[in-house]
């Protein structure tokens, strides 16, 4: 007894009994508080004055009750509760909480140390430090997304106490290892996260992995790890938690890793997502009866579904979506009474949708909470077999044919948080019990054939509804005047409805929407003030085919990065606007808007415009284009047709390098083409026809712009002859030099346009292009009428621009 007393007291001695930790340690700690950044002030306490010199009470610090020795340091940034929007104020509150700067030696000093986190702070891409290998009673070590790069150090593999290394990395911190030899120094380990570290070059990944016998938890997504010869035997029995995703994992690999899932006897959690397997299901995946959670989603399996896949008694997760394999769901699947999720999205079930949740109703509806059947081929209608899922928190139906009305029973899913049915053929009305389910947060019935009343009824009492998505259908809107609605929407959609003449006032209480589409909706009003001084910025603002009338206001609206303002297809009037340089996406066609272009073109001549988009055809524009294009060098696609311009081309148009579609046509422009567009190579469509347009058709148009699939020049005042130098131009589908004042005969060249050759039809010319989600569409003259053409134009590339 009196031994250990001794004891006690030596343990004591270097104890400062006053201020509870060891003063080596405190001063350590202080060292490296001194070399970092702490922007949001958490290490705060860590000081000497007001009573904080107990470091054993600073934050993050954690001592041993006994010998007041340093054990774990949680410096972890801390994250913010974000749901699936999380707001651009909480990420940035995070940005300015995170840890910078370097790490100091005086770590070392705590020789105790055995818990050490950094994760998700900001060290600016500097190396790990080598002397974290040389702390060696360390047990756990957490620098997952802590902004480290470079070379992981293999020093390491020194920490032989370790069971815990987490290095998850952020594919922009480039962290990355030449050789894993170094892991095998870590016989202890339990849990290894190297996702999204660079193992490209470690040829001996797996050979070492399978020296590690107490390995439980290894993840491994996003290593681009390399194609190897496998080990004879696969000896990672141990493993509960296996995530090999994202990889580019080819079959010569895979099967070796099947064949060592029948030793897997422990695997609860296997993730094989995003590869490149495109071999059946292998049967001892089914074998796996302790699995939970399977993950083979976005590969290319093929094959039926098997029915052994009702063996996996456990499980609880199961996606095999995005890939090769066929129905119908085996009628065995209904004896996976723990299933909570199913997400077989983008299989080819070609399957009645009754039918299916006729298997799923056997025991799996009773705890299912996820059911994703996006894109499946379905059919016949929904019934009220519904009911029978009175867990589901997410239901996706969404592409597929199914008909019929949505049933009323939909309203007994009160857990409901997402329901996704868009991009089928029901019909009917919406019922009204929809406005039961109150835990709703996204809706979209969109693209279907529904119609009715929607009242307050159906979406007044869902006060956690942030995304309302209804578009393409024909809905009435009604509700009051004055009425409120109790959620705050990010994101609605309501094109092709009724929502009356006035622009819906209740839009004013939604504070954070960024996506609003009310496009054909029977709007006769005039721009309201309010929609341009919104609460939050829109990233997508669509108010086209309307009857809005008035002007469009001329202080640029705050718009987000990225963002899409399409106004076309009203009666506008007045000046061109001003725009933030944030639009990258801006259409004003068709309405009648005059004036001159400057305002629009030239009002920040010292600021980089980010449009790649930009459509004022149809309006009653006049005055030369001017010279102001300098700062628009991201305009993919210019449409001016259709107006009143006048003057010569601009050389300055010559400098817009990214330039795709250059529309031109029907204006009174005069003048050559200027020699600067030789620049823009990477056109592919031309058109300046029905205009004053004169000289020669220039030879340097074959010699440079070899891209092109549509040249219109048509119904000008060129002259001269055909230069042989277009006959060069082997994309070119539709050339229309009619209407001019050429002379001599066609080229004998001709011949040579194989593009058209493979074209359908005999098509004559080109004289439009516009702008529908990305494709081309284009009037041709055939026989003196024009004929639109759109998705059945079969260009021999796809060209999108959105």
């Amino acid at each position: 007894m009196g031994i250990l007393l001794v004891l006690l007291f030596l343990s004591l001695a270097t104890v400062n009994i006053n201020e509870g930790c060891i003063d080596s340690e405190r001063q350590a700690l202080l060292m490296f508080k001194h070399d970092v950044t702490d922007g949001a002030n958490r290490l705060s306490s860590w000081s000497l004055h007001n009573g904080h010199g107990d470091c054993c009470q600073w934050y993050g610090v954690v001592c041993d009750n006994v010998t007041a020795h340093v054990l774990e340091l949680h410096l972890a940034n801390p994250r913010p509760l974000l749901d699936d929007y999380g707001s651009d104020a909480e990420n940035e509150a995070m940005e300015r909480s995170k840890l910078r700067g370097k790490i100091n030696h005086s770590l070392l000093k705590l020789t105790h140390l055995s818990y050490l986190n950094l994760s998700q702070n900001g060290f600016g891409g500097i190396p790990i430090p080598d002397f974290i290998g040389s702390i060696e009673s360390l047990r756990h070590l957490d620098l997952s997304k802590a902004g480290f790069g470079g070379l992981v150090p293999n020093q390491l593999g020194n920490l032989s106490s370790l069971e815990y290394l987490n290095l998850r990395a952020d594919i922009e911190d480039n962290l990355y290892v030449t050789d894993l030899q170094w892991l095998s120094g870590l016989s202890l380990i339990e849990h290894l996260d190297l996702s999204d570290v660079n193992l490209a070059q470690a040829s001996n990944w797996l050979q070492v992995l399978n020296t590690l016998p107490f390995l439980k938890n290894l993840y491994l997504s996003g290593c681009q790890l390399p194609q190897i010869p496998p080990p004879i035997h696969l000896n990672l029995s141990s493993l509960a938690i296996l995530d090999l995703s994202l990889n580019d994992i080819e079959n010569s690999l895979g099967g070796s890793i099947f064949h060592g899932l029948v030793n897997m006897t422990s695997l609860r959690h296997l993730d094989l997502s995003n590869n490149l397997f495109n071999s059946s299901i292998p049967e001892s995946l089914y074998s796996l009866d302790s699995l939970q959670f399977l993950n083979i989603g976005s590969n290319k399996f093929r094959g039926k579904l098997s029915s052994a896949i009702g063996n996996i008694t456990s499980a609880i997760d199961l996606d095999f979506s995005d890939n090769e394999l066929e129905g119908p769901i085996p009628i065995t699947m209904g004896n996976l009474c723990n299933l909570k999720s199913i997400v077989f999205s983008e299989l080819n079930l070609n399957q009645d949708v009754s039918t299916i949740l006729a298997v799923l109703s056997r025991c799996v509806s009773n705890q299912l909470d996820k059911l994703h059947l996006s894109g499946c081929h379905l059919s016949g209608q929904l019934t009220n077999q519904l009911r029978n899922f009175r867990s589901l928190k997410e239901l996706d139906l969404s592409r597929n044919s199914v008909s019929g009305p949505i049933p009323i029973s939909i309203g007994e899913l009160s857990s409901l948080r997402v329901l996704e049915l868009d991009q089928n053929q029901l019909k009917g009305q919406l019922p009204s019990s929809i406005g039961k389910l109150t835990n709703l947060e996204i809706l979209d019935i969109s693209t279907n054939l529904l119609e009715g009343v929607v009242s307050e009824t159906h979406i007044g009492n869902l006060p956690k509804l942030k995304v309302f998505q209804a578009s393409k259908n024909s809905f009435v809107l009604r509700v009051s005047p004055d009425w409120i609605p109790p959620f705050e929407l990010e994101l609605l959609g309501l094109r092709s409805w009724n929502v009356g003449s006035m622009f819906p006032l209740w839009l004013l209480s939604q504070k954070h929407l960024w996506y609003l589409d009310i496009s054909g909706s029977r709007i006769s009003d005039s721009l309201p003030g309010w929609l341009w001084n919104f609460s939050s910025p829109f990233q997508y603002l669509n108010l086209s085919h309307n009857q809005i009338h008035g002007q469009i206001p001329g202080t640029p609206w705050a718009m987000s990065v990225d963002s899409v303002i399409d106004l076309s297809f009203n009666i506008l009037s007045g000046p061109l606007p001003q725009i933030s340089p944030n639009v990258v996406f801006l259409d004003m066609s068709n309405n009648n808007l005059s004036g001159s272009l400057s305002p629009l073109l030239c009002y920040k001549l010292e600021e980089t415009m980010g449009t790649v988009i930009l459509n004022l055809g149809g309006n009653v524009l006049s005055g030369g284009i001017p010279d102001c294009w300098l700062n628009w060098q991201n305009l993919q696609v210019i449409k001016l047709s259709n107006n009143r311009l006048n003057g010569s081309i601009p050389s300055s148009m010559g400098a817009l390098q990214s330039i795709v579609s250059l529309h031109l046509r029907k204006n009174h422009l005069s003048g050559e083409i200027p020699l600067s567009l030789n620049n823009c190579t990477d056109l592919v469509l031309l058109d300046a026809g029905e205009n004053e347009l004169y000289g020669n058709i220039p030879q340097w148009i074959g010699d440079s712009l070899r891209k092109l699939v549509i040249l219109s020049l048509r119904s000008n005042k060129f002259s001269g002859y055909i230069p042989d130098e277009l006959c060069a131009i082997g994309s070119l589908q539709v050339l229309d030099l009619a209407d001019n004042n050429l002379i001599g005969s066609i080229p004998r060249c001709v011949s040579k346009f194989r593009a058209m050759a493979k074209f359908n039809g005999s098509m004559g010319t080109a004289i439009s292009y516009l702008i529908d989600a990305g494709t081309f569409l284009a009037t041709i003259v055939m026989k003196g009428q024009m004929l639109e053409y759109s998705t059945n134009l079969n260009f021999g590339e796809k060209h999108r621009f959105v």
